[in-house]
C-alpha cells in the first residue's frame, strides 16, 4: 500500500490536461501514444477538443529502486461536468493543479481547486505551456502563490507539448502525495465512482477500495440497493481492462459481475462481502443537482421504450443525468431531463444520437421554480405546464446563483452592463496580482443564464473571460408563464416561465421567429403569445392559394364569386380539421433568439 498514488489532474478547460496525462503515459512507457489525447476515447470530445468523462488510468514507476504504481484520473474542466470532477476528487489522495502559462488562474481553475481542498488533498501546482512564445510563467507563479499560499519553489514549470518538467512532476507525485489508507484486514469498502455499460458483459463498475480486498469469485454486495452478485472478474484499469486476482485497500480498478439492469447500480454506492459485510457505507459524495431541465421527447412515438433504455445505459456512464417521464400535448410521450448545464445538454443529445441511434427532439429548457400557492401548500415545479392557475399562486422563488467571473479589465464595462441586463447585481471585484485582472462577483437568477449567458460572455471578453457559479438560495420573483398559441391551441413545449419586465419582447421575437420556421399551410396560423387570456403579439402564416380563376376568361362576374366562395369553404373546413406541425428547428430556435 506505501507504494500507491492515487492522484487527479484539475484545471479550467482548455489548459492542455489531457495533452500532460498523455506525456506521463509516454514517460512511464504505459502505452505507446498514437494520437494526442488518448484518454479522451470519444469522437465528441476529440472534436470539440474537451474532456467529457473521467478517465482512470494506471501507471507502474520506479524511483531510487522502489516501483510505485500511480493512479491518474484525468477530469475535465467546464463548469458543466464539475459532478465528474467531484467524485474523481473523493478517490484521490493528490492532485495535480495545472495552469496555462498564457492565460493564468481562471474561474473552474479556483472552483476545482477549492473541491479539492475540502476533500484534505495534497495539492501540487504546475504551470503548463511553458513552451509558448506568449507564455508568462513568472506573473503566472506570483498568481498561484497568491492563491494557495505556496512557495515558489513548490511550483513546477512544464510542456505537455515538449514533455519538458514531467519527470519533475512524477518525482512530487510520489513525494508529495500521501499513499492511501486504509486496513486490509477489515471488511471490504469499495467505493463506486464511476460505471460502464458493455453489451456482452453487463455493466463494469470502477471503484476504490477503501479498506479490505476483493478476489475473483467472491459474492459482493451493493449496500444501497441490497442487491448480491458474484465478482466474475476483477482488475485493474489500463488502457483496457486489465484483470487480476484480487484488489486490496488503496488500489483503484474495475469489477465485473453481469449485472444487466442499469437502474441496480449507484455511483456512490458502497460495495462489501456477502458473508463478512462492513458496518456502514463509505460516505459518498453529495447527491447531484440538476440546473436546468428540459423535455426529451423521441422523433417517433414507437421509440419511447428504446429511448428510456438508452438514458439509463447513458445514466450509468453520466451519474449527472437524472430524468422522469412526462407527456406533453404537442409531443407525446417522453422525459422530463435534468442536465448541469447547457454544454450537458447539448453533449447527452449528441450521445443519444450517436451511441444509441436515438433521434430526439428537447423543449426549451428551464430551471426549477417553487410556487408558494394561496392554501400555503410549497410545489417544486420544473415545467412551466405543470404550474398551478394564476389565482391559486400566492408567490413564486427562483433559484439564484453566485457567479465569480474572472476578466482582463479591459472588458469590465460590457461585462457588468451584460450581468445588469439578466437582473443581476455585482457583489464585488478584487483585482488580481499584477492589476490587470479582475474576478467579479455577482448574483445572477439561474433561468438568465440558462439560455446564451455564456457564449454572450464569451463573444464580449473576446473568449478571456472565465465564468463559474454555485447556486446560493431561492429568492421571490415576478415571473409568469407566457404562452404560446398556433390557432388557438396552446402548444405546451413551447410555454416558458419569464420575468414580468421581459415576457412582451420575448413573446414577440418568439412569434417572429416562429412565422420564419413553420411552413405555409392551404390555411392561415395565427401564431400568438398569451400571458392568461391577454394576448400580448401575433404574427400571421400566409395560406397558399391556389389560383381558381385561372380557368375563367371573360363571362359573367357571378362565374367568378361562385369559385371564391366555393374555395373560401373549403379553406374553413380545412382549417378546422388542419393540424399546425412545430419543426425540430423551432423548438431550438427559441435558445438562440436575441
Amino acid at each position: 500500500m506505501d507504494n500507491i498514488r492515487n492522484f487527479c489532474i484539475i484545471a479550467h478547460i482548455d489548459h492542455g490536461k489531457s495533452t500532460l496525462a498523455d506525456r506521463m503515459l509516454e514517460y512511464t512507457k504505459t502505452i505507446k501514444i498514437t494520437e494526442n489525447q488518448m484518454l479522451d476515447d470519444m469522437d465528441l470530445e476529440r472534436e470539440r477538443g474537451i474532456t467529457i468523462k473521467s478517465h482512470a488510468i494506471q501507471m507502474e514507476y520506479a524511483l531510487d529502486g522502489q516501483k510505485y504504481i500511480l493512479n491518474l484520473i484525468d477530469t475535465p474542466g467546464h463548469v458543466d461536468f464539475s459532478y465528474e470532477v467531484s467524485r474523481s476528487i473523493a478517490a484521490c489522495e493528490g492532485a495535480l493543479l495545472v495552469v496555462d502559462a498564457t492565460q493564468g488562474v481562471q474561474a473552474q481553475t479556483i472552483s476545482n481547486l477549492y473541491m479539492a481542498i475540502d476533500h484534505d488533498l495534497e495539492i501540487i501546482p504546475v504551470i503548463n505551456k511553458i513552451d509558448m512564445p506568449n507564455a508568462m510563467p513568472d506573473e503566472v507563479e506570483d498568481e498561484i502563490v497568491d492563491l494557495i499560499g505556496c512557495d515558489p519553489e513548490d511550483i513546477i514549470r512544464a510542456s505537455g507539448k515538449t514533455g519538458e518538467g514531467v519527470p519533475e512532476i512524477l518525482k512530487a507525485v510520489v513525494e508529495r502525495i500521501p499513499a492511501p489508507k486504509g486496513d486490509p484486514k477489515a471488511p471490504l469498502q469499495m467505493m463506486i465512482f464511476d460505471s460502464l455499460f458493455n453489451s456482452f458483459r453487463g455493466i463494469i463498475v470502477l471503484g476504490k477500495v477503501m479498506n479490505g480486498v476483493v478476489r475473483q469469485g467472491d459474492k459482493v454486495k451493493f449496500v444501497q440497493t441490497g442487491m448480491e452478485y458474484t465478482a466474475d472478474e476483477v482488475g485493474v484499469l489500463k488502457m483496457d481492462l486489465e484483470p487480476r486476482k484480487e484488489l486490496s485497500t488503496g488500489e483503484v480498478g474495475y469489477i465485473i459481475s453481469g449485472i444487466k439492469d442499469a437502474t441496480e447500480v449507484k455511483v456512490g454506492d458502497t460495495i462489501t462481502h456477502v458473508d463478512n459485510p462492513c458496518k456502514e457505507a463509505v460516505e459518498g459524495f453529495q447527491e447531484v443537482k440538476p440546473m436546468v431541465f428540459a423535455g426529451v421527447y423521441p422523433i417517433d412515438p414507437a421509440e419511447y421504450e428504446n429511448l428510456r433504455a438508452s438514458l439509463e445505459k447513458l445514466q450509468l456512464n453520466d451519474a449527472s443525468l437524472t430524468f422522469s417521464p412526462e407527456s406533453s400535448q404537442a409531443l407525446g410521450f417522453g422525459f422530463r431531463c435534468g442536465f448541469l448545464g447547457l454544454l450537458h445538454m447539448e453533449i447527452v443529445q449528441e450521445r443519444l444520437d450517436r451511441e444509441f441511434n436515438m433521434e430526439v427532439i428537447t423543449t426549451v429548457p428551464n430551471v426549477s421554480y417553487k410556487v408558494y400557492t394561496k392554501q400555503g401548500e410549497e410545489l417544486e415545479v420544473h415545467n412551466p405546464s405543470g404550474l398551478p392557475d394564476p389565482t391559486e399562486i400566492d408567490h413564486i422563488d427562483e433559484p439564484y446563483i453566485r457567479a465569480s467571473i474572472i476578466t482582463s479589465s479591459d472588458y469590465i464595462g460590457p461585462i457588468i452592463k451584460l450581468c445588469l441586463d439578466k437582473r443581476g447585481e455585482l457583489l464585488d471585484q478584487q483585482y488580481i496580482s499584477g492589476g490587470n485582472r479582475v474576478e467579479l462577483h455577482f448574483m445572477l437568477p439561474l433561468g438568465e443564464i440558462v439560455i446564451d449567458f455564456y457564449d454572450k460572455l464569451k463573444s464580449i471578453s473576446k473568449g478571456y473571460a472565465s465564468f463559474d457559479y454555485h447556486i446560493d438560495s431561492y429568492r421571490p420573483s415576478k415571473l409568469i408563464k407566457l404562452d404560446i398559441l398556433l390557432n388557438g391551441e396552446p402548444v405546451d413545449a413551447l410555454s416558458t416561465l419569464t420575468h414580468v419586465d421581459n415576457a412582451v419582447t420575448l413573446g414577440r421575437s418568439m412569434c417572429e421567429k416562429l412565422k420564419e420556421l413553420i411552413p405555409r399551410q392551404q390555411f392561415d396560423i395565427a401564431i400568438q403569445a398569451a400571458i392568461g387570456a391577454k394576448i400580448i403579439a401575433r404574427e400571421t402564416v400566409k395560406q397558399v392559394r391556389k389560383d381558381v380563376l385561372a380557368k375563367c376568361y371573360g363571362g359573367d362576374v357571378s362565374r367568378k364569386r361562385k369559385l371564391l366562395e366555393k374555395q373560401k369553404k373549403g379553406k374553413k373546413r380545412m382549417k378546422q380539421i388542419g393540424n399546425v406541425q412545430v419543426p425540430q428547428k423551432a423548438f431550438l430556435a427559441v435558445l438562440k433568439l436575441d
